[in-house]
């Protein structure tokens, strides 16, 4: 069984597109990384997983179940923090999270306060004096505490400093290696190369790519420097050109002979090639010219 299957799913705001024909698939326990720029289609996809709202046409499971007709089961069996989670400013936190567990018929008070411990959040501060780092912490709690199949998680280190990023991060790979699943929609790429094993790119509302890292990162792609040239002729499958005094910089995507034969007539002193990262990849695919 997939964690989350979706074929042709479309969802439009009367005529404005939210997401349309998006094709995904997410294996069980696995983190996979959702990747997009704020208004890509990150939120829209997520909140009509959770059937928040109601898509326009398409399908799409979550756990086996559909997302139209058995969205209360699915949101039992996940934990979800949006990009901006909201509480009540005179709760404590211990009472909000006590809440969220009711809403759950769960007592999850021995794992609140072990995940309060490693977060570095203090349960009997009230919601309205926390900052917003700390806001963000009450809906990691809140989101990991029940210990669901799958998580769903939208822009979760917004506001975290790095030592609780990286504290967060160990604590979803612990539960990945506990066989649930972790839904990672967020525009830090580099958290995406890091920690997922798949992502899929969304684009003006369409997912675009969906592979493993690796194979995104050789996709043909190749960060090119010309160490001492002072120009650049036309070359096809060439962009993002960068140039200083000292060199010349651009992304190739193309026949390594046909490159070869072009830079040939070239005056330079070195030149080196190198794999992209994953903010390279996230650009190529991202651009026009990257299509």
């Amino acid at each position: 069984m997939k964690a989350i299957e979706t074929k042709g799913l479309t969802k439009y705001y009367g005529t404005v597109r939210g997401v349309e024909n998006v094709d995904l698939t997410v294996e069980e326990g696995e983190i996979f990384g959702f990747i997009g720029p704020n208004g890509a289609g990150k939120s829209t996809t997520i909140r009509t997983l959770l059937g928040l709202i109601r898509k326009t046409s398409g399908s799409a499971r979550v756990l086996g179940m559909d997302v139209d007709r058995e969205s209360e089961a699915i949101r039992r069996e996940v934990g979800y923090l949006p990009s901006e989670a909201a509480f009540y400013g005179g709760m404590r936190v211990h009472e909000v999270l006590a809440f969220s567990a009711g809403l759950r018929k769960k007592d999850c008070r021995e794992e609140a306060n072990r995940l309060a411990e490693r977060l570095g959040l203090d349960l009997s501060r009230k919601v309205a004096e926390l900052s917003l780092g700390n806001r963000k912490k009450v809906g990691i709690v809140a989101a990991l505490q029940h210990k669901p199949r799958l998580y769903i998680l939208d822009e979760p280190t917004s506001g975290l400093d790095p030592l609780i990023q990286r504290e967060f991060f160990a604590l979803l790979k612990e539960r990945s290696e506990e066989g649930a699943t972790v839904f990672l929609s967020s525009h830090v790429l580099s958290e995406i190369g890091r920690y997922c094993r798949r992502a899929g790119i969304v684009r003006d509302g369409r997912l675009i790519a969906e592979k493993s890292i690796d194979t995104l990162a050789g996709a043909g792609i190749k960060r090119v420097t010309l160490h001492g040239a002072a120009e650049l002729p036309a070359i096809e499958g060439i962009r993002d050109v960068k140039r200083t005094e000292d060199f010349v910089s651009f992304f190739y995507s193309g026949r390594a002979d046909a490159l070869i034969r072009a830079l040939a007539p070239l005056s330079f002193e070195d030149i080196t090639l190198a794999d992209p990262d994953i903010e390279d990849v996230f650009m190529h695919y991202y651009t026009k010219e990257g299509k």
